[in-house]
């Protein structure tokens, strides 16, 4: 791999990618139109500077963890193929960029709420990996964040509808994360990550938890129809990826192999933008009625 994509891959682009949709959503649902088509990229290239800045510096704070796991000893940073100075700089950099950005092209509530994700990202979830399962809930609020900036940044406030999305997201990563963190829990325990699966091996409260959370997805999941921002299709739509959802969770429930867990997580991969197709498709049809 060549330097530019080393570098790219600090800023975790998987992750990155779904920031930029779901901050896309978020700016559209919340009244973005074609004639923002401007400030919708300068909200994205924000968005994304920052959101790729936190991630290049959560992996400048746990290279020395991350040496630990097999699935992580490869990366740039571990692998000693990006000094860890020059990373710092790169990810700091990408923060203030996409921070100064938002504040410039669109509003100071945007380019806060960014800040904030950065901060709790890099500064809350990092270091709490290593001191509580807890971590995982406090790193679902940064994640959660991103439709909600995407919504400020076309309205100037936070709606009812922004508060919709950042519940379903919220909630959607606690199912998603378990999956993972019980995959591969072995690795966690061994790089001393906290992670509930790595200090249950019983794997009781995951479960709880992991069940518990899908069935609040399914019920936050149908707010936007309750509220006006999505009509019946979405809701009947969204309805059927919930209970899919909870079926998977339950299967895991009843065996937590590692297929079960694998299956999990693919639902959970499925779910999300099925949910913002069911939005799109339902604005579609309200549309050309």
């Amino acid at each position: 791999m060549n330097r530019i994509g080393l570098y790219l891959e600090l800023t975790k682009p998987r992750i990155l990618l779904m920031v930029l949709v779901t901050t896309t959503f978020g700016f559209l649902l919340g009244g973005g139109s074609r004639d923002s088509v401007a400030l919708l990229f300068l909200t994205l290239l924000g968005v994304g500077s920052a959101t790729g800045g936190a991630a290049v510096l959560n992996n400048y704070l746990e290279r020395d963890f991350d040496a630990r796991m097999v699935r992580t000893r490869g990366r740039a940073l571990p692998a000693g193929l990006i000094e860890p100075f020059r990373a710092l700089m790169f990810g700091v950099g990408l923060v203030l960029f996409g921070v100064l950005a938002l504040v410039w092209a669109a509003n100071l509530l945007a380019a806060f709420l960014v800040l904030l994700a950065a901060f709790l990202y890099v500064l809350v979830y990092t270091p709490l990996k290593r001191i509580s399962w807890w971590n995982t809930t406090f790193g679902a609020i940064p994640g959660a964040i991103p439709p909600m900036a995407g919504w400020a940044a076309a309205t100037g406030h936070i709606g009812a509808g922004a508060w919709a999305l950042f519940a379903i997201l919220f909630a959607w990563q606690h199912p998603h994360f378990f999956a993972i963190a019980w995959i591969f829990r072995d690795d966690y325990r061994a790089a001393g990550f906290k992670m509930l699966p790595s200090i249950e091996p019983s794997g009781i409260r995951t479960v709880q938890l992991t069940i518990g959370f899908s069935i609040i997805l399914l019920g936050v999941s149908l707010v936007p129809t309750l509220i006006g921002m999505a009509g019946w299709l979405y809701f009947f739509g969204t309805f059927s990826l919930g209970v899919l959802m909870l079926i998977a969770a339950l299967g895991f429930g009843r065996n937590r192999s590692t297929t079960n867990a694998r299956w999990l997580l693919k639902a959970s991969i499925l779910y999300l933008p099925l949910l913002l197709a069911s939005i799109v498709m339902d604005a579609g049809f309200h549309w050309f009625r």
